[in-house]
């Protein structure tokens, strides 16, 4: 496989010979204005630019996986570039009908037994902060792939550390492991999304799995930087276990 880091959580996977979008947020460098309630309320998102272009980006493109609905996941610049006929996998039955409402025509809710081309892949659960938030936040979700030419790959989605992580990493042994762990939040409330504690509680409970660090800096209300969680698993002894990609960066595992 190879896993590339667009921005944020916007990966394209080619895996199994197929190219796979996930949560595409695909706006131009500041076109949204900054999450409120959060820090950084100079700054509009996406904080960066992308660091390929957008045909780039969808050119050859097999299926698109949205984990859930939140803007930096799936934003009008996506709606607008993909085309309406493209394959596209939504986490529940809610999701679908919206996604349906922006004129796409070929939308799937995944499942625990979904087959896309030869690649199993099964959704799993996420909890979008702790507390009372979780409410707030919504319904979210993550996806394990599989295919028996490939390393089993888990891409977390927008949650922090819970038992249903620990679930689904007992459950699947995934080799490679994606987290969103900006410590994204709002000014109460906590991390809504990974933090460098969950990441390391992540590794405890897959030791020799790898461990791809996205969703960063990349929107206002970030709370963990890149250098910092670089820093956070030298010092914990695993950072030959995790890659905290630049946008753009790629990996062939």
């Amino acid at each position: 496989m190879n896993i590339q880091q667009i921005r944020n959580a916007t990966l394209v996977l080619n895996y199994a010979g197929r190219k796979l979008l996930v949560d595409p947020f695909l706006a131009d460098k500041g076109a949204y204005p900054p999450f409120p309630n959060a820090a950084r309320q100079d700054q509009n998102n996406p904080l960066d630019s992308l660091p390929v272009p957008i045909p780039e980006i969808i050119d050859h493109l097999d299926a698109v996986i949205v984990t859930h609905l939140h803007l930096d996941h799936w934003d009008d610049a996506a709606k607008e570039a993909l085309p309406k006929d493209i394959k596209l996998f939504v986490q529940n039955e809610e999701d679908a009908k919206e996604v349906q409402k922006d004129g796409f025509k070929n939308v799937e809710v995944l499942q625990e037994d979904t087959v896309f081309e030869g690649i199993q892949l099964t959704k799993t659960k996420g909890e979008h902060g702790r507390g009372e938030i979780v409410n707030l936040m919504g319904q979210v979700s993550g996806v394990v792939f599989k295919h028996q030419d490939e390393k089993t790959l888990y891409v977390a989605g927008d949650t922090v550390w819970y038992d249903g992580v620990q679930e689904a990493i007992d459950a699947h042994k995934p080799e490679v492991i994606v987290v969103n762990a900006g410590a994204n939040q709002f000014l109460e409330g906590g991390s809504i999304v990974m933090d460098k504690e969950d990441v390391y509680e992540v590794h405890q409970a897959a030791p020799d799995a790898t461990i791809i660090a996205v969703h960063m800096e990349s929107a206002n209300h970030w709370g963990l930087s890149k250098e910092e969680l670089k820093s956070f698993v030298t010092e914990k002894g695993f950072s030959s276990q995790v890659f905290v990609p630049a946008d753009g960066e790629s990996y062939t595992l």
